[in-house]
């Protein structure tokens, strides 16, 4: 298993790995800015930094809250998203959007978004979703959910 951005990245096939960094170049390119890239949970993750959110993320604290990864799995790509798992606007967005970018069908859970057919990744779309939700907003949206859920158990 891989520890770092680079070996992860090394582990890959030579096909996988010219994908797998062009989605990497994606992401990068149109996140806004103050999102930090790490390796977490075994996958390439931007999360919100300790620096901005000290209270890091509630179920471990000791991490930075988790925004986006994108991993290299058996089948595809995936593209895990938690704006979109905590925003129903940009969810149905989304979901309006791929079959414009797509002719395969959308292959989506809660947040992950996978790409089986490689050659078939909706670049733009992905940019376009990507840069839609800064660290604020993702705070803010964080926050908002983890208060919404407290109140459900009545914490």
């Amino acid at each position: 298993m891989a520890s770092s951005i680079e070996e992860y990245i090394e582990s890959l096939s030579e096909e996988r790995k010219t994908v797998f960094s062009k989605l990497r170049k994606v992401v990068k390119t149109n996140l806004p800015k103050g999102f930090e890239e790490t390796f977490q949970y075994n996958m390439i993750g931007y999360v919100v930094p300790k620096k901005m959110y000290p209270a890091g993320y509630h179920v471990t604290p000791e991490l930075a809250l988790p925004f986006l990864h994108i991993a290299s799995q058996k089948n595809g790509l995936a593209l895990y998203h938690m704006g979109i798992y905590a925003d129903p606007k940009l969810l149905k967005w989304f979901q309006t959007e791929y079959p414009k970018h797509c002719k395969t069908k959308l292959d989506m859970g809660k947040s992950c978004i996978r790409f089986k057919k490689i050659e078939g990744i909706p670049w733009d779309l992905v940019g376009e979703l990507v840069s839609k939700m800064s660290p604020k907003d993702w705070i803010a949206l964080y926050e908002k959910q983890i208060r919404n859920t407290r109140s459900k158990k009545g914490e």
